[in-house]
């Protein structure tokens, strides 16, 4: 049986920044939503923090909302899912989009395979999310399991969110990229509640609870008729950032494996 690595606290310094860096134009390759937008503003990199994810030094919650798609509404025809991504101040840190092609989108479904980036208000590329294709069948087969690897920067892994065999709570582990189990979810026994929120905690190596992904009820007509979901995650402010950022990347696992359909 693999033993939990315990992974320690590490406290972090966030210094403020003064440093100006371009700004998103209409010339660039990916679309972010328009309108007046207000940014979260990029801390002083930390030492041996990955470019990007500074942004999570500073912060303990994150609030994501996915984009209602019109196409997706009217036809049922699945779409690319984005999200925005936002701090508790209301500011926005992140803009993630879906990578795949239209006839596993709609062929597979939540089985499908995809690509997830994650791009900061500069549109870097700062997390980047590969999730295989696995069977939409209940078993314990490897090739059933869901697993998604995260890279932060982009090519350069920093670990893996992994589904465990269960038949009751849904568990996944979160492991470095050494392969060793340093965090782990728990979710409910029934993770499709409704006029409730639903919560995932995420567990230590000693099997306290440090956090939790929320997926929080949006209302009869938006939970209805879409699959566009409002999802919170939070963790110790004090947390090493590629653990916050693992965390982080299961919500995205958790949301297409239980509320995609």
């Amino acid at each position: 049986m693999m033993q939990m690595k315990e992974y320690k606290e590490v406290p972090q310094d966030v210094p403020q920044d003064d440093t100006v860096v371009r700004q998103p134009t209409s010339a660039d390759a990916v679309r972010i939503p328009s309108g007046p937008e207000n940014w979260m503003s990029i801390p002083v990199g930390m030492p041996n923090c990955p470019q990007g994810l500074e942004y999570l030094t500073a912060l303990d919650q994150l609030l994501v909302s996915q984009k209602i798609e019109k196409l997706e509404l009217l036809t049922g025809f699945e779409t690319k899912n984005r999200f925005k991504i936002k701090n508790s101040l209301g500011q926005n840190v992140y803009f993630a989009y879906e990578e795949s092609d239209c006839c596993t989108r709609n062929m597979l479904g939540r089985s499908r395979p995809f690509e997830m980036k994650i791009l900061d208000n500069f549109q870097n590329e700062v997390l980047h999310l590969n999730r295989p294709f696995r069977c939409d069948v209940l078993c314990c087969f490897p090739d059933c399991l869901n697993a998604v690897e995260v890279s932060a920067p982009p090519g350069q892994v920093i670990g893996t969110v992994e589904q465990v065999c269960t038949f009751l709570r849904p568990k996944f582990n979160i492991k470095n990229s050494f392969g060793d189990i340093v965090l782990q979810i728990e979710g409910p026994v029934c993770p499709c509640k409704c006029f409730s929120d639903t919560n995932f905690k995420v567990l230590s190596a000693n099997n306290e609870e440090i956090g939790k992904i929320s997926k929080q009820w949006s209302g009869l007509g938006r939970e209805l008729f879409t699959d566009a979901d409002y999802f919170s995650v939070t963790f110790p402010l004090n947390l090493d950032v590629r653990m916050k950022a693992l965390i982080f990347a299961a919500l995205f696992l958790i949301d297409v494996v239980y509320y995609e359909q």
